[in-house]
C-alpha cells in the first residue's frame, strides 16, 4: 500500500447561507474605521503541553549549540489566551491551567475593566465555543458585575469553519512560530513569561494589522459558498 501525506486543512462548506451570513458580518466589521469608543478586538486561544526537563541542559558555546536531553518529564497543560486590536497593532497574550468559562470570562473582564474601563462600548470577534457566552460571565460574577460587561460587549461570531476570519488566530500562529514551538516550558509561570516579552516585543515594532479582504472580493472569490437564488 503507497503511503501518501495528509494535509490537515480547515475546509470551507459549500453553500451556506449562515456561514457567508457571519463572514460578511466579520468582513464588514473589519472595513471599518477607528473607533476608540468602540474599539474592535480580536480573540482565540490554544492549549499547550508543558515539559519539564529531566536534565540540565549544556549551554551554547561559541562552538556548539545549547543541547538538551531528548527525554522529558509531563508536566500537565495551559491555554493560552490571546487578545489583540489589529487597527492599533497591540496583543496581550496570558497563560492559564484551563480555558473554562470562568478562565474566560475573567480574560475578558480583566480587559474590560481595564484597558477597556473607559470604553462606551467593544466589540468582540471570536468564535462561537461554547464557552464564549454571555452566560459565562454570570456563571463568573454576581449579576450586577456581569450585567454591566455584558451592556459593554457587542459579539461579532466567526463562522464555523471560518476560524481564519479571526486576526487573533493569525497572530496565535505567529507567537507559536517565534515563541512556543521547539521549547519545553515546565510551569505556566515559565510559560507566561515568555508569551508576555513575545506580545511586548511585538507590540514595540509592529503596526497594526493591514486585513486586505473585503466583501466584494469574498464575493468574488468565494462563489462556491454563495447559495445559488433562483429567480
Amino acid at each position: 500500500m503507497t503511503n501518501r501525506k495528509i494535509a490537515y486543512w480547515v475546509i470551507p462548506p459549500k453553500t451556506d447561507g449562515e456561514f457567508v451570513a457571519h463572514m460578511e458580518a466579520v468582513l464588514a466589521l473589519y472595513a471599518k474605521p477607528y473607533d476608540p469608543d468602540c474599539p474592535v478586538i480580536c480573540m482565540d486561544e490554544q492549549p499547550v503541553q508543558l515539559h519539564k526537563e529531566t536534565r540540565r541542559p549544556i549551554p551554547a558555546t561559541a562552538t556548539q549549540p545549547k543541547r538538551v536531553d531528548y527525554e522529558y518529564e509531563r508536566a500537565g497543560t495551559a491555554c493560552i489566551f490571546m487578545f489583540c486590536e489589529p487597527l492599533v497593532g497591540w496583543r496581550q497574550t496570558t497563560a492559564r491551567k484551563r480555558r473554562t468559562k470562568t478562565d474566560w470570562a475573567a480574560e475578558v473582564a480583566d480587559l474590560m475593566e481595564g484597558r477597556y474601563a473607559d470604553c462606551p462600548k467593544v466589540v468582540l470577534t471570536c468564535d462561537n465555543l461554547n464557552t464564549h457566552t454571555i452566560g459565562a460571565f454570570y456563571e463568573t460574577f454576581e449579576p450586577t458585575r456581569a450585567r454591566a460587561l455584558v451592556e459593554r460587549i457587542e459579539f461579532c461570531y466567526t463562522p464555523k469553519h471560518g476560524s481564519w476570519l479571526n486576526v487573533a488566530e493569525n497572530e496565535l500562529s505567529a507567537l507559536t512560530r517565534q515563541c512556543v514551538n521547539g521549547r519545553r516550558f515546565g510551569t505556566i509561570e515559565k510559560l507566561q513569561d515568555e508569551i508576555a516579552a513575545w506580545s511586548t516585543d511585538i507590540n514595540n515594532t509592529q503596526r497594526g494589522v493591514d486585513w486586505q479582504m473585503k466583501i466584494e472580493d469574498a464575493r468574488c472569490k468565494l462563489t462556491s459558498i454563495y447559495p445559488k437564488i433562483k429567480i
